[in-house]
């Protein structure tokens, strides 16, 4: 009766040996799971600075400070409208005895810049440099230089300049713009409202941003811009410059949050070509196109609405390769095309006289054609000679009164050099358009995302419009140089 209880307990010592070996290699695998969660979060983690001073530390060097001095003839007096019931006594009151009021005084503008090469290239915005008699640029360590300018591309506002050095210069590279992410980090280091080297983080908000060119290409970021930061650069965590900061959306004239950069796509081509040209050489391809909509891929049976439809062909490089009107160009140089605004970046961003493959769509199939690209710059002089008997620099539209923008009306509203467009003289108050918020001074400069330069080009848009069954027409408006689109209707 005594064996009994012994043969019961080796049974329950053998019971709890044989799971051991189960237990220990259930603890292995979990130990290895979390070796691999840890493994695949600390590339995430990498991605997260806990200090951006490092990285500031290596860029720094490489941006500068600019000054700018401009001589601007002296008023005798504020802006008062000519004819205004004040106009004579401002006028008296500001001549009494002040001849020294007469003369020219000197203005300063503060912008920023980096610089690209050891041998001294400087790369900022063009509106921090125009119109400046001398440049003045600040390195980090304190150097002072006199910079000499280079080329400027007021399209996408940017701006080559040059400074003499003994010694090289630190510079910065640029980055891949288009391989950056929407939620990557980014900094950027500039001279805010005059205040010296400053740097801000945020992260990027938005790409392929258009503001008010045809070759806008811009990154939106969260890191604080303000005024004085134009021209500086916006790194990603690799010390790269993937975007040249340029412009704030603000109601009040600060950062808020959303600021541009013009990418590093972009930049780099620009300053490529003024670097080596002094000036740009955009490709330039010689048609008139719209976008297609979903009506008008179904009527011309193509299955998405994609590509530019040309709606003109007048002579230049597309009329010798081929092209028609009816047409719609699907592909350029080996690449889709997806709308109109892309074909007209891609062709400015070519070599001109260069011989690429264009595919367009007609009849039911793709075409493939050969064009030798022009150069748009020596188009646009063409363009601009003198108007023939009978074009209308003014008309009344839609319930505006709009004149073709003039230098002086240009400088009067505070616009950069390169700005054209129809400038609204007046507004109907029973018009939509005034219902819209359009107002006296404010600028078209496109309209169905196409630029308007003359009264035949709105005019023209507005029918293109009307032909395509639509009934509202989209205006990109500016108004002291912000811009904001407005659709309107046309059959009012």
């Amino acid at each position: 009766m005594t064996s009994r209880p012994l043969l019961r307990r080796r049974p329950a010592a053998v019971a709890l040996a044989v799971p051991a070996p189960q237990a220990a290699h259930r603890l292995w695998m979990l130990a290895l799971g979390v070796l691999v969660v840890l493994a695949l979060a600390l590339p995430a983690q990498a991605r997260m600075p806990e200090s951006f001073a490092d990285l500031a530390d290596r860029v720094s060097p490489s941006v500068v400070n600019i000054t700018t001095s401009t001589t601007v003839a002296q008023t005798s007096g504020p802006g008062i409208p000519e004819g205004s019931p004040f106009e004579e006594f401002f006028r008296d009151f500001f001549d009494r005895g002040t001849p020294e009021g007469q003369r020219p005084r000197r203005s300063q503008a503060l912008g920023s810049g980096f610089v690209i090469s050891e041998d001294g290239y400087i790369v900022t915005n063009n509106h921090v440099i125009d119109a400046a008699d001398e440049i003045r640029v600040e390195f980090f360590s304190g150097l002072e230089l006199d910079a000499t300018l280079v080329g400027t591309d007021p399209l996408t506002d940017l701006a080559l300049l040059k400074v003499d050095h003994g010694s090289p210069l630190p510079a910065v590279p640029w980055g891949d713009s288009e391989t950056a992410r929407v939620g990557d980090w980014v900094i950027a280091v500039g001279n805010p409202l005059g205040q010296g080297f400053s740097v801000s983080a945020g992260i990027i908000s938005a790409k392929g941003r258009a503001l008010q060119g045809s070759y806008d290409d811009y990154i939106q970021t969260d890191a604080a811009i303000n005024r004085g930061n134009s021209g500086g650069p916006l790194f990603n965590m690799d010390g790269e410059v993937i975007g040249v900061n340029t412009a704030i959306l603000s109601p009040t004239g600060g950062s808020i949050g959303i600021g541009f950069a013009m990418s590093a796509a972009v930049a780099t081509g620009v300053v490529d070509q003024l670097q080596e040209f002094g000036e740009t050489q955009r490709g330039w391809l010689g048609v008139r196109i719209q976008d297609v909509t979903p009506e008008i891929a179904e009527a011309m049976d193509l299955e998405e609405p994609r590509g530019a439809l040309v709606t003109d062909v007048p002579e230049g490089p597309a009329a010798d390769a081929g092209v028609l009107s009816g047409d719609v160009i699907v592909t350029f140089d080996g690449g889709a095309v997806a709308d109109t605004r892309e074909l007209v970046r891609r062709v400015g961003n070519a070599e001109a006289g260069r011989a690429v493959p264009l595919g367009v769509w007609r009849d039911g199939e793709i075409k493939e054609l050969s064009v030798v690209l022009g150069r748009r710059e020596l188009a646009e002089g063409s363009a601009a000679a003198p108007s023939e008997p009978g074009d209308r620099s003014e008309t009344e539209m839609l319930g505006m009164q709009l004149s073709v923008l003039t230098p002086d009306m240009r400088d009067e509203l505070g616009l950069s050099a390169g700005t054209t467009g129809l400038a609204i003289v007046d507004v109907d108050e029973m018009s939509e358009a005034w219902t819209k918020g359009l107002r006296p001074g404010d600028v078209i400069t496109e309209a169905g995302q196409r630029p308007v330069e003359s009264v035949a080009d709105f005019e023209a848009r507005i029918e293109e419009t009307r032909d395509a069954g639509r009934r509202s027409l989209l205006l990109l408006i500016r108004r002291g140089g912000e811009p904001r689109f407005v659709a309107i209707n046309i059959n009012d």
